[in-house]
Order: structure tokens, then sequence, then C-alpha cells
């Protein structure tokens, strides 16, 4: 059994808000930036923006809080006291770059230092081109300069294109969902 669990935000409404911090925290964007961009995923039913979270998956009965709420009858307030994030990404129609016909974009891509090794970055990655083929989506884009990674799991570098701010260029990744 894997010891996470890999959640759209959108299944998991209660989460939104250490979902925006967490990846806040990762990125040093704007958490509110995060917020709107998780509440918009949320309000529609278009494919984009959406976000993903992994889940550690927590042994209910070692969490002393847990297992208080749990004797108490409240096991959802249990399940929600006991996630923590471990891992996260996003997919938004623009990851800062001038190339806005290259669209969407995995964004924010980003596994806790302790769990990295362990395959749940490329699980996060597959889930969600899973999920985004079931909503017509066909394509994705990545700008990023982890190569070897990402071409691990299909990607494959597309063009060098210019960040928003940045003085070098970027390398654009694209993958077909197929």
């Amino acid at each position: 059994m894997r010891d996470y669990t890999i959640i759209p935000i959108r299944q998991r409404r209660d989460l939104l808000e250490d979902a925006a911090e967490w990846f806040h925290e990762k990125w040093q964007i704007p958490v509110e930036a995060y917020r709107e961009s998780m509440e918009e995923c949320l309000k529609n039913q278009r494919p984009v923006p959406q976000w993903y979270v992994a889940v550690e998956n927590r042994n209910l009965k070692a969490c002393p809080a847990c297992r208080e709420q749990e004797a108490m009858g409240g096991t959802e307030e249990a399940e929600r006291a006991s996630d923590r994030i471990i891992g996260g990404l996003g997919i938004i129609a623009n990851d800062f770059h001038e190339r806005k016909d290259l669209t969407p974009n995995v964004c924010a891509v980003y596994v806790e230092k302790e769990f990295r090794c362990r395959g749940i970055a490329g699980e996060l990655l597959n889930f969600v081109c899973r999920d985004m083929k079931e909503k017509n989506i066909n394509t994705l884009y990545l700008l990023t300069d982890h190569t070897l990674f990402y071409e691990r799991y299909g990607w494959e570098f597309l063009c060098m294109v210019q960040g928003e701010g940045e003085t070098e260029l970027s390398r654009m990744y694209v993958h077909k969902l197929t």
C-alpha cells in the first residue's frame, strides 16, 4: 500500500487553505494567488485551473488529535486532522512565460524532501495526465530546467521560451496525452 493519496482539490474543498499555504511556502508566490486559482477551480466545470495534492496516509491511531476526534465520533474531522500535504502540482493556463499559445501548463511541481525518490512526483504527473485526458485535454506543457526527470515520464523538449521577468530562456516541454 502506498503511503500517500493523490487528491484533486475539487474533491476536498477542506484542503484549499492548507494547499494554498503549502504551495506559497514552496514557491513564494502570494498565497492569495494560489487561493484564487483554487477557488476558480472549485467554482467552474472547466478543466483549467486544477490543483492536486499528495497527502500522507497516516495511521489515525498514531495521531493523538485524530484518536480524540475519532473517539468523539468525528471520523471526518479525524481524517482532516491527519492530512499532511507532502507533494502537489497545478494545471494553469500559463506558467509565467511569453508563449500564451502553449497552454495549459503543469506548474508548481513539488515533493517534500523526505518523500522524494519514492515515485510520488511521477505518480502526480501520471494522475494529472489521466485526469486532463478525461477532461478532453490532449496536450500539456511544462516550463522546467529539470530535464531528465520529466523525460523519464514521457515529456519531450519543445522549445526555449522567455519567462516573465527572466533574463535567460527556459526549456518548455510538451506531453501528448494518448
